[in-house]
């Protein structure tokens, strides 16, 4: 590493990614109630909750390439990201209107396109071997403020109205930015690879080995985010009589075995093979789990599912991040990074869109079905893994 780090510098970083999200998801707990109360229909909740998903989609992998060659202007970008921040809660603050919640909704989804930046620049801040601690640490700095929101939002609501926690997530992108402006960067060493054209930049990306089958495992695990406890989870609840200040049990059953699962990954050296069998054993338990959750309608019962989902997921989404940290050559980390997350963000719109489809056609509680099919789906692309995991240790072991 080619400078000095110091605590503060970690400090300062971390301080700014719990901002980030916080602003991110500050209202995103009450979000689907709020705009049932608007109201809009199932069908139009899920297109507003999955537009968060397009921008993303749109901007991550394009990002990601250009800033491969444009390095300088990472944290620039990261920087801008809280700006855009502050608009979208200025807009969703503003107007009830379809167009205009649609639109603070998409500027949401550009803020959160800034993450690629700050996952590569922190990944800078650690040697290659510690991916793991690195990502796992981001994961955690990343529930932390969904867990606050969590807990918070529905009492908010209940004890000052609807726009208290829009505004939270206008001072938070406010404090973020702030501290965005004094992160240190790990300055990059100048290589020959600008004038790279752009088809053989994405052709080399798309060759790296696993990336592909990891990807899409993080969009389907992305979309049973936002099909339950970041969708449609508290409609179902106050469908079963849990008001909003209730909400507070059911996301603390879900943010805190989430958290802890985070933070595990951050401190167990867990080798690359064994990465691949904690997800696989994450999504078996999960996709069992959402099976059940028609079946539960008390608080008690949607919790305690919910706490066991919380868990696995925690596991699996800092695992593959590690995963795909530790992939590409230097050259092309943030184009990797940016695929990578521009992939799984539709993750982000089609599981609540597909979501409010159900919900509006089928019933609220088959949203649940529809997740477990989907972790169906991830199990399948992830046992493949498994298997070409044992083959590279067999082979290995020979060897030696």
């Amino acid at each position: 590493m080619s400078i000095a780090l110091k605590r503060r510098h970690h400090l300062v970083f971390l301080a700014s990614v719990f901002c980030f999200w916080l602003c991110t998801y500050s209202y995103v707990p009450i979000f689907s109630l709020y705009l049932e109360q608007i109201p809009f229909t199932y069908a139009a909740i899920g297109i507003i909750l999955g537009s968060y998903g397009i921008t993303q989609v749109l901007l991550r992998f394009p990002l990601g390439v250009l800033l491969d060659s444009l390095r300088h202007l990472r944290k620039h970008f990261y920087v801008g990201g809280f700006v855009v921040a502050i608009l979208s809660g200025i807009i969703l603050l503003s107007s009830t209107s379809f167009a205009w919640v649609l639109t603070g909704r998409l500027l949401a989804g550009v803020t959160a396109a800034m993450w690629v930046m700050a996952t590569i620049m922190y990944a800078d801040y650690f040697d290659p071997g510690q991916s793991g601690r690195a990502m796992g640490t981001l994961q955690f700095l990343t529930v932390m403020p969904q867990f606050l929101s969590m807990v918070t939002a529905g009492i908010l609501v209940e004890q000052f109205g609807w726009s208290i926690p829009f505004w939270v997530g206008i001072v938070a992108a406010g404090i973020g930015l702030l501290f965005a402006l004094f992160i240190k960067e790990v300055p990059q060493e100048i290589e020959n690879h600008r004038s790279q054209r752009l088809g053989k930049q994405v052709k080399a990306v798309l060759s790296i080995k696993h990336l592909l089958p990891l990807t899409f495992v993080s969009l389907f695990t992305h979309a049973l985010l936002f099909i339950s406890i970041f969708g449609f989870t508290p409609v179902y609840a106050n469908a079963h009589g849990v008001r909003e200040g209730q909400l507070i049990w059911l996301m603390a059953a879900f943010f805190i075995p989430h958290a802890a699962a985070s933070l595990g990954v951050a401190f167990f050296n867990v080798s690359k093979r064994n990465e691949i069998r904690l997800i696989v054993l994450s999504l078996i338990v999960a996709c069992f789990t959402f099976f059940c959750m028609p079946f539960a309608t008390t608080l008690a019962t949607i919790s305690l599912l919910h706490g066991v989902i919380g868990l696995t997921v925690g596991v699996v989404l800092p695992l593959l991040l590690s995963q795909i940290a530790s992939l590409p050559q230097p050259t092309l980390k943030t184009s990797v990074m940016g695929f990578y997350q521009s992939v799984y963000a539709i993750g982000i719109f089609i599981g609540p869109y597909g979501a409010g489809f159900v919900a509006e056609h089928i019933g609220i509680a088959h949203i649940f079905t529809l997740a477990g099919i989907v972790s169906l789906l991830a199990l399948a692309i992830t046992m493949p893994l498994l298997r070409r995991a044992k083959n590279e240790t067999t082979k290995s072991d020979e060897a030696s």
